[in-house]
């Protein structure tokens, strides 16, 4: 599977690509704001449930590259949300990118690229995120596509300990129709 934006391919993952994810897993600011994957067992087992969730969903938190050269940057993607989550069943959009490609609206590229996919293809009625209430540039990207945040739908999320700094997360919520009137502004 492949998706393609102005400047990014959205796609399946390869076995190469494990070794890229797992030296952008290593790296504090990439994991600052989400669950850790401290062994390259760890950051192969994501990658194998990625692909898993592929074959059994028919999307997943895809591999990123540039169109231009190739380089893997990341990933974005949908995922079919856990079972103790208020927003469940649901389906949750994200992104995880190398920090060399922060600062260039590729996650919010990515993002959009993945929620077009979701309302167009898959016909979603709504598509959730939500981010540690801490990760200022993940809430940025979010409101970018056209997502609303409502401080009573924010939660603790349930992989997270009481004292864990990260469990308290901020849920956004996009519908097809506001993504519409959000993809269709003049970027800037």
């Amino acid at each position: 599977m492949r998706l393609f934006s102005d400047r990014l391919i959205l796609r399946t993952w390869q076995e190469p690509d494990k070794a890229r994810f797992a030296e952008m897993s290593a790296d504090p600011a990439v994991m600052q704001y989400v669950r850790p994957l401290p062994t390259r067992q760890s950051r192969d087992a994501w990658v194998d449930f990625q692909i898993e969730h592929q074959s059994s969903h028919g999307f997943c938190m895809w591999a990123v590259e540039l169109r231009a050269s190739g380089a893997f940057i990341g990933s974005a993607g949908l995922l079919a949300g856990g079972s103790t989550s208020q927003f469940t069943p649901g389906i949750e959009v994200g992104w995880r990118l190398a920090h060399d490609f922060w600062g260039h609206g590729f996650a919010t590229e990515a993002g959009n690229r993945a929620l077009e996919f979701g309302f167009r293809e898959l016909r979603l009625p709504e598509i959730v995120a939500h981010a540690s209430v801490h990760n200022a540039r993940s809430r940025r990207v979010m409101s970018k596509l056209g997502m609303s945040h409502n401080d009573a739908d924010d939660f603790d999320h349930p992989r997270h300990g009481e004292s864990d700094p990260l469990r308290r997360q901020a849920l956004y919520r996009v519908t097809p129709n506001n993504w519409l009137v959000s993809a269709e502004q003049p970027a800037g």
